[in-house]
C-alpha cells in the first residue's frame, strides 16, 4: 500500500481482498499438509474419509483424522496466536523486532513448561497453565523494562528482553541437565514440533486462540493509537498504562498458550506480521487478521517441509522457522541501524 493516491475506499477493498485471498490459501496449504506425508493420499480419498466413505477404523480414516488433521489445525492455533503475538508486541513496543521468541515470552512460558516436565511430571495437565503464567512473568518484565527505557528508546527493551531470553534458557538448561532422565522429550519440545499432536493439543489451544484472537482483533484500533506515539494516546484520552498490560496480557495469553503444546517455536511473530505489514499497511485492524492467517500458513508450510522433504527423518518445525527467521531478524536490524544512522 505504497500509493498514497489510493482512495481510502479502494484501499479498503484490496485490504479486505487480501485477507480473503490469504484465507482460501491457507485452506489449501491445508489441505495439501493432510494428504501429503509418508503414506499419500488422493483428493477423492479425502472427500471420502469427509463424506462418510470410510469407517472410523479405516486405515485412511485414522491417518488422516486422527494424525494428519488434528496436527495441522493444531499448527494452525500456534501460527496464528504466535504470529498475532508479534503484532501486539510490535504495536505497542513501537519496535519492529519485538517478537514473543526475541524479547523472552516465549523463554518464559518454555522455562515454566520445563519446569512442570521435569520437577513434578505427574501434573502434566498443568503445563498450559504453566506456560501462561511465565509468559504473563517474562511480558510483566518487558514491561517494566520500557518504563525504566523511557519514550524513544525502545530498542534497549528489545536488548535487555534478548539477554532476559537468554538467562531463561540458561536456567532451562540447568533443569534439563539436572533431570537428564527426561531430556529427549524436553530437548525435542524446546525445538518446538508439531509431531504426535492429538486432538487432545487441539482442544488445549483452541478456546485461548478463540478468545485471544478475538480480543486482539478487537483492540486492535488502540494498537493503532500506540504505534502514533504515547502523545497521541493520550491526547484521546487512552488509559495507556491500562491497555499497555491488557494488551501484553492478551500476546501473553496467545504465546503461552502456542508454546504450551508446541514448545518454543521461533520467529513466525517476527516474518508473518512483517510480511502483512508490507502487503496492507500498518493499519492494526487489517494486520491482525492478516499475519494471523499468514503465521498460519508459514507454520504449517514450514511443518510439512520438516515433516516430507528429510524422510524418513522427522525435523522439528522449529529448526525450519529458525533458518527462515535468522536471516529475516538480521534484516530488520540492519534496516533499523540505516535508520539510526540517518538521525
Amino acid at each position: 500500500m505504497k500509493n498514497q493516491n489510493i482512495s481510502p475506499k479502494t484501499a479498503k477493498h484490496y485490504r479486505f481482498s487480501i485477507i480473503i485471498i490469504s484465507a482460501i490459501v491457507l485452506v489449501i496449504v491445508v489441505v495439501a499438509s493432510t494428504l501429503m506425508g509418508t503414506v499419500g493420499f488422493t483428493l477423492s480419498e479425502l472427500w471420502g474419509v469427509i463424506t462418510g466413505a470410510y469407517a472410523k477404523e479405516d486405515f485412511v480414516y485414522r491417518i488422516v483424522i486422527n494424525i494428519r488433521l488434528a496436527r495441522t489445525i493444531t499448527g494452525v492455533c500456534v501460527g496464528m496466536n504466535l504470529a498475532v503475538a508479534g503484532v501486539l508486541l510490535q504495536g505497542i513496543l513501537r519496535n519492529p523486532m519485538a517478537s514473543p521468541n526475541i524479547i523472552g515470552v516465549n523463554a518464559g512460558a518454555g522455562f515454566a513448561a520445563v519446569l512442570i516436565m521435569t520437577v513434578i511430571p505427574g501434573k502434566i495437565t498443568a503445563i498450559p497453565i504453566a506456560a501462561f503464567v511465565g509468559a504473563v512473568a517474562a511480558a510483566m518484565i518487558i514491561y517494566l523494562l520500557s518504563l525504566a527505557a523511557g519514550r524513544d528508546k525502545t530498542i534497549y527493551i528489545v536488548l535487555a528482553g534478548i539477554a532476559v531470553s537468554n538467562l531463561i534458557k540458561a536456567l532451562t538448561s540447568a533443569l534439563m541437565d539436572i533431570n537428564n532422565d527426561v531430556l529427549d522429550v524436553t530437548y525435542s519440545w524446546l525445538l518446538g514440533s508439531l509431531s504426535g499432536r492429538s486432538w487432545s493439543a487441539v482442544n488445549t489451544v483452541w478456546p485461548y486462540s478463540l478468545i485471544g484472537l478475538t480480543v486482539a482483533f478487537f483492540i486492535s484500533p488502540k494498537v493503532n493509537l500506540f504505534v502514533l506515539g504515547d502523545e497521541v494516546a493520550l491526547s484521546v484520552g487512552l488509559p495507556i498504562r491500562r491497555y499497555r498490560i491488557g494488551i501484553m496480557m492478551v500476546a501473553a495469553v496467545l504465546a503461552g498458550s502456542a508454546v504450551s503444546v508446541a514448545g518454543t517455536i521461533g520467529f513466525v511473530g517476527l516474518i508473518a506480521p512483517h510480511t502483512a505489514r508490507l502487503i496492507v499497511g500498518n493499519d492494526h485492524r487489517y494486520l491482525v487478521p492478516l499475519s494471523a492467517i499468514l503465521g498460519a500458513i508459514l507454520l504449517i508450510v514450514s511443518d510439512t517441509v520438516a515433516r516430507t522433504v528429510f524422510q524418513p527423518v522427522e525435523l522439528s518445525v522449529g529448526i525450519i522457522t529458525a533458518i527462515l527467521g535468522a536471516p529475516f531478524f538480521l534484516m530488520l536490524l540492519y534496516k533499523k541501524g540505516r535508520e539510526w544512522k540517518m538521525r
